[in-house]
C-alpha cells in the first residue's frame, strides 16, 4: 500500500501486514502544551529546523524518567512542522529488522521523515540493534539525507548496565578502559548526537503542569493542589502524565 504522503502526517509500520498504515488521526499535542522543558523544547526545535534546511543534523535520543514528555515533544514537533514537509514514520523496537528496507522506501521522496521509536531499549542478548547501527551510520551505501531517527528510552545507553561490567574495566597508564561490555552499549547511544535527558518534576513543577490543565478552573486551587499532591503520591509518580492522568479523573467524576 503507498502511502499518500502529501495528505499523510505519519504512519505505523505494521509488520506482519508488511505494510505502512497511515494515521488518521495525529495526537494534537502542542509545543505550548508542554511545560517545565523548555530547554529540551528549545534543543529539539533547532535539530529540527536544521534537519528541515539541509543542514547536518543529529539523530536524538530523548532519555529519563518515565511520564515526563520525552514521547509528547516528538509528537508536538511534528505537529508543529508538517506543513513544512515534515514526516513521521513509528516503528516497533520489535519490528527494526524492517527498518532498511522501510528507509528505502523513503530515501528519494521529497518529504523529510523522523523514524520514531518509543520506549527504545534492548535486553542482555538481543542483537536487533545491530540494524540499527547500519541504519544511523550506513553501510557501502551512506545514510539517507531525509532521514532523522528521534528514540525515546529510560536508559541512558539503551541496554541493562552490570556492576560486573564496571569491575572488568581498569586504568593503563593512566587511561581508562572500559570493557568490551561497556564499550558495546556505549557504541550504539554514541549514534545519537543529541542526547535530551528529562526528569521528574519537583513539586513547583508539577503544580505548573496541574495548573496548565486546569487554566479554566474556578474553584479552591489550594484544595485542587492538595488533591493533585496526594494523586501523585498514590503513584509514586509526580510527573507531567501523572499531572493529565489527575485531569482526566477530576474531569470524569464531574
Amino acid at each position: 500500500m503507498k502511502i499518500d504522503w502529501n495528505n499523510t502526517g505519519a504512519a505505523v509500520w505494521r509488520a506482519r501486514q508488511d505494510f505502512l498504515r497511515p494515521v488518521k488521526s495525529l495526537d494534537p499535542v502542542s509545543l505550548d502544551s508542554l511545560i517545565g522543558i523548555d530547554e529540551q523544547k528549545l534543543q529539539l526545535i533547532r535539530n529540527t529546523e536544521r534537519f528541515l534546511s539541509g543542514q547536518p543534523v543529529n539523530n536524538a535520543l530523548l532519555w529519563g524518567a518515565r511520564g515526563t514528555g520525552k514521547s509528547s515533544l516528538i509528537k508536538a514537533i511534528l505537529n508543529e512542522y508538517k506543513d513544512q514537509n515534515l514526516r513521521l514514520i513509528e516503528v516497533f523496537k520489535n519490528d527494526l529488522q524492517n527498518l532498511p528496507d522501510i528507509v528505502d522506501d523513503i530515501r528519494e521522496l521529497d518529504y523529510r521523515f523522523i523514524i520514531y521509536c518509543d520506549d527504545f531499549s534492548f535486553d542482555e542478548g538481543d542483537t536487533t540493534y545491530i540494524v540499527l547501527k547500519t541504519v544511523l551510520d550506513g553501510s557501502i551505501e551512506a545514510p539517507p539525507e531525509n532521514v532523522v531517527l528521534y528514540a525515546t528510552s529510560n536508559r541512558r545507553h539503551l541496554m541493562p548496565e552490570f556492576m560486573k561490567e564496571n569491575l572488568d574495566s581498569g586504568v593503563v597508564e593512566g587511561e581508562l578502559h572500559y570493557a568490551d561490555a561497556i564499550e558495546e552499549k556505549v557504541s550504539l547511544s554514541d549514534r545519537f548526537g543529541l542526547w535530551l535527558s528529562f526528569y521528574q518534576p519537583d513539586q513547583d513543577g508539577y503544580l505548573a503542569i496541574i495548573d496548565s490543565y486546569f487554566a479554566d478552573y474556578q474553584g479552591d486551587r489550594t484544595w485542587l493542589h492538595e488533591e493533585a499532591i496526594r494523586f501523585a503520591m498514590r503513584r509514586a509518580s509526580r510527573s507531567g502524565r501523572t499531572a493529565k492522568q489527575f485531569f482526566n479523573a477530576w474531569s470524569a467524576s464531574k
